[in-house]
Parts: C-alpha cells; structure tokens; sequence
C-alpha cells in the first residue's frame, strides 16, 4: 500500500469515526461500514457488527431471498372458478386468491377480457371470493408500536392494495374487491344475476398470473411498498407470516452461515420495531446478491438510483444530489427515530463499493448523505 493511500485511508476512517462520534453525543446509535464489493475487505466501518432497528432497508434481506429462492420469473396466479355451460355460469363465480399483490383494477379487467374470450356471458350467481390460501392472521409480530394507518389488511386475494382511489385504508377490503370485480364484469357485457345458487360442477376456468416476480420486487424496492412485500412473504410462507419469515432466515442460515441472531425479523417489509440488523449483516447480503449472476442484476436494478430517478427527499441538498447522479443505487429505510440506507456506490475512480448505515435514534436524512458523498467522492 502507497503512504499516499495509507494516509488517505486514515483520513477516510477518522472522518467515519468523527461523523459517528458527533451522533452519538446526540444519542443515535450507529452501525455503518463501507466495503470493497469484489473483494469483501472493509475499507472504513464503526460498530458495524451491532444489530439495530433497520426500517425498510429489511427489504433488501426479504426481496433477495425471494428471488435467489423463488426465481426472478415466478408469478402468483389466481384461479377462477364456475360451472360453465353454453356461455352461462351456473351459480356463483368464484375468485380463488394466492397472495397476488398486483391485482389492480387495471389487471382485473384484463382477466374479465380472458374470461369473455372463453365465451362468459352471464352468471346467474354472485361474485365469492376465496381467502383460504391465507391463513387468518392479519399482521405479523412487531406492529403493535407502529401507526395503526399504515397497511391495509393483507388477504390472499386483495384488489388494489385494499385501498381506496384516495389512497385510504379500506375497511372491508372483501368487499371492495368483489363490487370491483363485479362493476368490470358488468361494464364489460357479462351480467352478474346474484340468485341463489344452485347445485353444479365448478371446475378452474382461468388461471391468471401475476406480473414476475422481477417486476413486483422492482415495484417494492423502488417505492419501498409495504403491502407487496408482505402479501409475497405470507405467499412465501404458504399463506403463514411466521413460516414465512422462518423460511426467509432458513435461507440465509444455508446460503450465508447468517443464524437467526444475525437475522432478526418478524416481518419483510421493516415496519416491525422488533427487528434488528446490523450494517455488517446488510452487507455481507447486498456483496451476495452483486456476485450472483442468476438473481443479482435483478436485485440490484431494483435499487433507487439517486439522481436517475425521481426523489422525494427535500434533503439531502440537490447540488449533493447531483455529486452523486447514477452513481448510488439504495434502498432506505424510516421510522420514527430511525434512518437507514444499504446498497452501493461507484468511487470517482471506477471502484464499487457496498456499504450500509443504520442510526436509531434523533435522526434524519440529512446525517448520512454527507457520509456517503464522502465515501463515494
């Protein structure tokens, strides 16, 4: 190692050290480190095996394991069915769900389209839906603390995300969803007659898959979208958050030598004040999912790019922002008294660099973006 880059290198580590020192006089607690993403080797890190509150950067944990274990092309279908006869459905029509979590209006109709061109004209029954992939739990461990309007609830078959057009919690999403269904059926010519049903055969109809998992990850990461996340990870449980979350820290147990103490989660999404990450942890996950050529450019683009893509943030400053245009990509994470980042950073000279920061405590965006400007100019 040259003495110049030697004494660049303390540099660097002093100003880490004095950023996190400054914050903790102020009472936040700091895991942060920066690392060579070919080589793992630590360049600068403080306290960066200690285990905190990580807000939504818990998707990165969650959204790898889904596509590392579940394939970048899987989809959730949903099944639909009836007693089709002569273009009559007699009886009710039923939509059996499995944790779709795009199942928008939008796509909804698309499905009314595909149940015409299988000759539906009418159905003399109503519209039922299917919850039973699920089971009936409806939030996992952890969100007891958290704002109570945070996430709708989570049932196997939701259409659009159990909100209304105003973006507001729906109380009975089941409800919404069937009167949805049933105003694209009958906008699109096939009455829905809702008498009593009678005896018949029903048998699968259609099945109608989701977008790839790709494409709904990239929708989660992006926009950091609570609802997706969790609906995939009771799918990933086979309809149970808890196996959900257990099969999701079974796979970085096998895949990483990561045990539970490193993983502590009780949900995908982050909004759970009981779990706990480490920046270290963050990283050594994020550094995988770089070299993993079967489901790590599928990860990494799903990232925020900073400066390449919209971003809400009125801090950090937009002149830092522009230091940094297509050069970050990142997921972040808030709650209350809680700021985090996790992804990556391209150097002036070229070098990629993985690095995470986790503060708990009073805290915001503006202190650490200073730090990762440092870190990647």
């Amino acid at each position: 190692m040259t003495l110049l880059l030697a004494s660049a290198l303390a540099l660097g580590a002093q100003d880490l050290r004095s950023w996190a020192r400054q914050l903790e006089v102020r009472g936040v607690r700091v895991s942060a480190g920066l690392w060579d993403a070919n080589t793992g080797k630590a360049i600068e890190r403080h306290q960066d095996e200690l285990a905190l509150v990580p807000a939504s950067t818990t998707k990165v944990i969650s959204t790898y394991a889904l596509l590392k274990t579940l394939k970048p092309d899987f989809t959730v279908v949903t099944e639909v069915w009836g007693d089709l006869q002569d273009g009559v459905v007699r009886g009710d029509l039923t939509f059996k769900g499995d944790g779709d979590p795009l199942l928008t209006s939008e796509r909804v109709w698309l499905l009314v389209q595909s149940l015409k061109k299988l000759g539906v004209q009418r159905i003399t029954g109503s519209i039922r839906l299917d919850q039973s992939a699920f089971d009936a739990q409806r939030e996992p461990q952890g969100w007891e603390n958290t704002t109570a309007d945070t996430l709708p609830q989570v049932l196997a078959l939701s259409v659009n995300f159990n909100r209304e057009e105003a973006g507001k919690l729906v109380q009975d999403p089941e409800r919404q969803s069937r009167e949805i269904i049933q105003r694209l059926l009958q906008e699109s010519g096939i009455p829905v007659e809702g008498r009593q049903p009678v005896p018949g055969n029903p048998r699968k109809l259609l099945g109608w898959a989701s977008p790839p998992l790709r494409s709904m990850v990239m929708d989660i990461n992006k926009w950091s979208n609570n609802f997706m996340i969790e609906m995939l990870v009771r799918k990933y449980g086979a309809g149970s958050w808890p196996r959900g979350v257990k099969r999701i820290q079974e796979f970085y147990r096998t895949s990483f030598g990561l045990g539970a103490e490193a993983i502590q989660i009780t949900d995908g999404s982050g909004l759970s004040k009981e779990n706990r990450l480490s920046a270290r942890t963050l990283a050594i996950i994020l550094r995988g999912a770089y070299h993993d050529f079967e489901a790590g450019p599928e990860f990494v683009s799903s990232l925020k790019i900073i400066g390449g893509e919209p971003w809400k943030l009125k801090k950090p400053a937009p002149n830092l922002m522009r230091q940094l245009t297509r050069r970050v990509r990142v997921k972040t994470g808030h709650l209350d008294r809680v700021t985090s980042l996790a992804g990556y950073l391209q150097t002036l000279d070229g070098q990629v660099r993985v690095f995470a920061i986790v503060l708990n405590g009073p805290c915001g965006d503006e202190d650490v973006w200073d730090q990762v400007s440092r870190w990647a100019n």
